[in-house]
């Protein structure tokens, strides 16, 4: 198991440096943010665009993946994650498009997974949204197929704040959702899994990995921890608004052994890729690097 992390937290700083730094301390693999190039303001932890994926030529593919690997690395996937079943038809349009244009760059890069999400209307429930998936999704699907690339799901609710209220913007969150997304795709998607979304559900880990481990592409290092007064003051229902707190692994509440062991035990030969959402550690990249690092140092014992 490589251990590396998710390029996301450094927007402004180009790839090739980010690869140095990641090298230079002992990092063997990078997942790369693949949002598209646009200006103004974009959603906290998307918008970084390594790879500018809807002008990539062939050419340019390899290139970045030989640059990539003369630094002693590789790439676990290409990463962007937004909303395909987004209410506004326009926005959504522009994210599908934009998704298979990922699709054509890894193809294009030779690398086998494109991680996303399956998305979700926030105003309608899980089985509403499940309908839709059955009208959208297929497309996609059959689009990742005729490119020879696998999809990743990544279990996060994408429900942090008001205006994800009350249903959140993923669905591809919980056991009763996974079996109908395998039942329906299984070989082509699978699951992009990041345990800290488990303990913001209390859905407990390692039971979730006995059943879905083998199906894990993906793994994606992030931890969580629970604010017990906010808890107390907003209660459970308020969906961790208040009360959740990302951070980075090793400061949280997820068990990196117990998570470790079970993937291990299924089977799991991927890579470890750290997410980094941890407030306390941003700002600038010094303070990114300061986060990824402690993390580096808390899973590097499981990494082998």
């Amino acid at each position: 198991m490589k251990l590396g992390f998710l390029t996301a937290p450094f927007p402004e700083t180009p790839l090739m440096e980010v690869a140095d730094w990641a090298a230079s301390e002992g990092f063997e693999v990078l997942e790369i943010a693949c949002w598209p190039r646009s200006e103004g303001p974009t959603r906290r932890y998307a918008g970084t665009s390594h790879i500018d994926v809807a002008n990539l030529s062939a050419s340019q593919a390899r290139e970045i993946r030989a640059e990539i690997e003369a630094r002693g690395l590789s790439i676990s996937g290409l990463g962007f994650y937004p909303n395909p079943l987004h209410p506004d038809p326009e926005h959504r349009a522009t994210v599908i498009a934009h998704l298979k244009h990922v699709i054509d760059a890894a193809e294009k890069m030779d690398i086998a997974l494109v991680n996303t999400f399956m998305g979700g209307d926030g105003s309608k429930n899980q089985d509403q949204n499940w309908e839709e998936a059955l009208r959208v999704w297929p497309d996609i699907v059959q689009y990742a197929q005729d490119h020879g690339r696998q999809i990743t799901l990544e279990n996060c609710p994408m429900l942090f704040s008001h205006d994800e209220w009350p249903g959140g913007h993923n669905i591809a969150t919980t056991p009763r959702m996974w079996r109908r997304i395998l039942e329906q795709w299984e070989g082509t998607i699978g699951l992009n899994f990041d345990p800290s979304h488990l303990v913001l559900q209390m859905i407990d880990a390692g039971r979730f990995l006995k059943e879905f481990g083998s199906h894990v592409l993906h793994y994606q290092a992030k931890d969580l921890m629970i604010d017990r007064d906010g808890l107390y003051e907003r209660g459970v229902f308020s969906m961790g608004m208040g009360w959740q707190v990302p951070r980075i692994p090793g400061l949280g509440e997820v068990d990196w052994a117990l998570v470790h062991g079970e993937l291990y035990r299924q089977g799991y030969e991927g890579d470890c890729i750290i997410e980094h959402e941890d407030r306390r550690f941003e700002g600038t990249d010094a303070r990114v690097k300061q986060g990824f690092l402690i993390a580096r140092d808390v899973l590097r014992p499981l990494c082998h």
